[in-house]
């Protein structure tokens, strides 16, 4: 979920950069002296779905109660280095959905191959690779049960180096069929059993979701001149999703997934690339993925309005497999690494975006409308009018957002910007304009479950910060050569997620106690960590945190000893981060689903096995890994795991 990366933009930069920061301690001072101020909680709560009892989340977030400030209870576990799980004494790990596994659908649930052989048409009904943001649905539609359910499962991105007999040689249109049958999203029933969780096979809900499946265009952008294709000339459909990262999850039961990375499986390579396709990072030379090369959708040369129509929230229906996958483009056009949903007290939708890039910007979406709780087909258009904001982190601890709205504040026509279609499809040269505050790479954000209007996001890491020719430091991102990373939060005004201004301050900086550097030593109570990335609330306020530190960094480096990529919790009151899992060798730990009643969590191992460059060797697939079938297995695979207590007790206590 990087910027920085040949193939995928996964990376951490690893460049030296020996400026200081004289000012570091000052401007830390004044950060931290606010602390108390964003740590009240008042007496509203916002309840995670089902988690108080409450039916929709419109009557949680009306409800009020004490918060009760839980207790973390596992001893934490050390520094991983072994090639496997790690979960705290009392608890087991199992492996649930893993790349390749059936999806359950009746009459065609192929067998995974451990060679790679799997067809492209096998594999459009297998699990995708590289699983990623997911979210879990209890079953049936409004049940508020903890033993059977949907996940819907993000599939980011391919490694064709494990995905291909004979890996990327020869190249061909077969290969370009497989890599696009393996992202995506996947829908699968699950149900906890005496023997763990299962898979139900075959499910009526059972479905994947592809970079060929039809999609439809609603909001500003739905027939916008720069939607608009020779395939498509109406500009209303587009065909995939594809660089899924992180979600968001509805009360009406659907789910958000986000287009991230989209810009490198596209190649404009002419010599000429306009402004907007250098500002979302298109390139004039192949970024590795190759489909430009076999399906010409993806040469810009040929279809140059075809990557406008990637960057956006895709909303699935996962109750009815039949239903047509829509593209939110309300929402803005960026490398959305997530949506995260929440009400606010007039019960306007509220969904909370990060850009992730280095110096790109944080986004929020309020809906026109509200929800009705009795109206879901009502609901199901709730994302399509509304207000798009960018935030601003102002010195004194103060921010604003931003509106990106035609007509107001320079978004006209002489600027580039005829209408809010031109708005959304260039988000971020609107946001540009606005003079929002560029941040340190901006990923998941989290609503705390028990406090309206208190969100955090992580901040991974930017080591272009304050180096020659880029933005220096500011309050919101004080170090330079950030490589640890950091994680902000602020209190919406009013405790209200539909509020113009907020409170901020900076919640921890990642980085170790012993670094060499001052601007790498962080201020971590607990556990060490950096590179954070997945950020989840549980229902009872307990903040998870999962890591995303390259494999060209991890355990090397400013990172060396620090060993495999981790999951932290933390209760923010107390502020103490205690490790509670490792994953094995070359992955990164991400995606973070709970069963309403909080004893299981579901999170996703992506990508073990991946080597420093990236991609992996078809001759040596196990080279790094054998997680999770083992040694006399034929690959690695990304899978989504299922962790419990012996006891039958709740995650983390």
């Amino acid at each position: 979920m990087s910027d920085s990366s040949k193939f995928k933009h996964h990376g951490v930069d690893a460049s030296s950069n020996t400026s200081t920061n004289p000012a570091l301690s000052e401007i830390m001072d004044a950060r931290f002296s606010r602390r108390g101020l964003l740590q009240g909680g008042g007496a509203l709560g916002l309840a995670g779905v089902l988690s108080g009892g409450f039916a929709t989340l419109a009557e949680a977030a009306q409800a009020p109660f004490a918060h009760k400030i839980p207790t973390l209870g596992f001893k934490p576990v050390p520094f991983g280095f072994s090639d496997r799980v790690v979960v705290p004494e009392g608890y087991s790990a199992e492996v649930l959905y893993a790349w390749g596994d059936a999806t359950g659908i009746k009459g065609n649930m192929p067998a995974f191959r451990q060679d790679a052989s799997n067809t492209a048409a096998e594999q459009a009904v297998q699990a995708g690779m590289h699983h990623d943001g997911m979210a879990y649905f209890p079953l049936p539609l409004g049940a508020t049960g903890s033993k059977h359910g949907l996940m819907a499962i993000n599939h980011e991105y391919t490694d064709d180096g494990l995905l291909h007999v004979g890996g990327m040689t020869p190249w061909n249109g077969d290969k370009v069929k497989k890599a696009q049958a393996a992202v995506g999203v996947s829908v699968i029933e699950v149900e906890a059993t005496a023997k763990g969780w299962q898979v139900v096979r075959p499910s009526r809900f059972a479905r994947r979701i592809t970079a060929n499946t039809p999609m439809a265009i609603h909001g500003p952008a739905r027939g916008h001149a720069l939607m608009k294709t020779e395939a498509d000339p109406a500009g209303v459909e587009i065909l995939g999703t594809f660089q899924n990262c992180a979600n968001g999850q509805t009360p009406w039961g659907t789910y958000l997934t986000c287009e991230e990375n989209w810009d490198g499986v596209f190649v404009n390579e002419s010599g000429t690339l306009t402004e907007l396709e250098k500002r979302y990072g298109i390139s004039n030379k192949d970024a590795g993925y190759r489909w430009a090369w076999e399906d010409f959708r993806f040469d810009l040369q040929l279809n140059p309005n075809e990557a406008n129509r990637f960057g956006w929230v895709v909303e699935i229906d996962p109750f009815d497999p039949q239903s047509k996958p829509v593209k939110r483009t309300a929402l803005g056009r960026f490398k959305h690494e997530g949506a995260t949903m929440t009400l606010a007290p007039s019960g306007q939708a509220v969904v909370y975006m990060g850009d992730d890039q280095r110096f790109e910007y944080i986004y929020k979406f309020v809906s026109k409308n509200k929800y009705d709780a009795r109206n879901r087909k009502a609901n199901m258009a709730l994302l399509d009018e509304g207000t798009l904001y960018v935030a601003r982190f102002d010195a004194d601890g103060s921010g604003q957002w931003l509106p990106l709205v035609h007509g107001q504040n320079g978004l006209q026509a002489d600027k580039g910007f005829a209408d809010q279609g031109d708005v959304v499809i260039k988000a971020r040269m609107a946001a540009d304009i606005l003079g929002a505050t560029k941040m340190d790479r901006p990923e998941w954000i989290a609503v705390h479950s028990r406090k309206p209007g208190e969100v955090y996001c992580t901040l991974t890491n930017n080591t272009e910060r304050g180096k020659e020719g880029k933005p220096g430091t500011d309050a919101a991102n004080p170090r330079p050569d950030n490589k640890f990373g950091h994680i902000i939060r602020w209190n919406e005004n009013g405790a209200d997620a539909a509020a113009t201004g907020f409170k901020w301050d900076i919640f921890v900086l990642a980085g170790r106690p012993d670094a060499a550097r001052p601007e790498h030593k962080g201020n971590i109570h607990g556990d060490a960590f950096g590179s954070q990335d997945g950020l989840k609330f549980d229902y009872n306020g307990v903040l998870w945190v999962e890591t995303d530190v390259s494999t060209s960094t991890v355990n090397m480096k400013e990172y060396q000893g620090m060993g495999n990529n981790q999951m932290l919790a933390v209760v923010p009151e107390t502020g103490e981060f205690r490790r509670f899992l490792t994953g094995p060798n070359g992955c990164e730990i991400t995606g973070i689903a709970f069963t309403p009643d909080n004893k299981t969590l579901f999170i996703n191992i992506q990508h073990p096995g991946e080597p420093a460059d990236e991609r992996s060797d078809p001759a040596k697939p196990l080279a790094v890994s054998s997680w999770p079938d083992g040694a006399a297995a034929g690959r690695p695979r990304s899978a989504t795991v299922a962790i419990r207590k012996h006891d039958g007790g709740v995650i983390g206590s």
